[in-house]
């Protein structure tokens, strides 16, 4: 269990944050849930209270540094200290060829899927106590490119770098980093990809996508002792041993 840690998890008003928030309550740890939809965060983190958990909420956009340091800075001030941190806030869009990209929704999908995390990395390394923990939700889109996808590939290749620039520069027993592939998982953005008729991944079916308490599993797994022999690693869903270790069905 992981009573008495502590966690800001990114993108928490919906899919994959949420459901992390979640299980990391449930879990034992006290949960800041951070994104630019306050109102949704709070109507999470008091659903986690009233069944026994330890949650608050914060609006931050992560693109703004002086946010994100005023979020950190919020939840030590109401949980004491930080241990953990889940960067999963993202976006897909835009999605449109190189060609016809508009460049200012190009440079502000980099300045949430790669600045943000960086951001928030640079953050939470100066409240760490000890020792750390940093997910940085990846994606497969990280190594292979897709159609109409440039700006989320790009963001996406530059999390898996600052991944292991984080592994190579601090000390796994110091800072424990961990870079996480989820797949497709049925989240809004799949809605939107869904929606935009670009590339194969928009021709999936819905219930072919993984729920989204499957990554967040595997999130709060890594957050776990147990999981530290693959710290500095960019995993991935499909990798059968890493769902068994962290409990999922084969």
């Amino acid at each position: 269990m992981m009573a008495g840690k502590v966690a800001i998890v990114t993108g928490a008003s919906k899919g994959i944050g949420a459901a992390t928030a979640r299980e990391l309550a449930a879990q034992g740890a006290a949960v800041m849930l951070v994104a630019r939809n306050v109102e949704a965060c709070e109507e999470i983190a008091a659903e986690i209270r009233t069944n026994g958990g330890q949650a608050s909420a914060v609006g931050c956009d992560v693109s703004d540094f002086a946010q994100v340091t005023s979020a950190v800075v919020k939840t030590v001030g109401a949980f004491g200290r930080l241990d953990i941190l889940v960067n999963n806030a993202g976006v897909i869009e835009p999605i449109a060829s190189v060609r016809d990209a508009d460049p200012q929704d190009w440079a502000d999908s980099i300045s949430i899927n790669l600045a943000g995390a960086y951001f928030m990395v640079k953050a939470a390394l100066a409240a760490f106590g000890d020792n750390g923990v940093i997910v940085n939700v990846s994606s497969g889109a990280a190594h292979a490119p897709r159609e109409g996808w440039s700006a989320y590939c790009a963001g996406k290749a530059g999390m898996a770098m600052l991944t292991r620039s984080i592994a190579l520069e601090i000390p796994s027993d110091k800072v424990r980093v961990y870079g996480y592939a989820p797949g497709t998982v049925d989240t809004e953005m799949q809605a939107v990809i869904r929606a935009s008729g670009v590339n194969p991944i928009s021709q999936m079916k819905r219930e072919d996508h993984w729920p989204v308490e499957t990554p967040a599993t595997v999130i709060t797994w890594l957050c776990r002792e147990e999981a530290s022999d693959l710290a500095g690693q960019e995993l991935n869903i499909n990798d059968e041993n890493l769902r068994r270790r962290a409990g999922l069905p084969k």
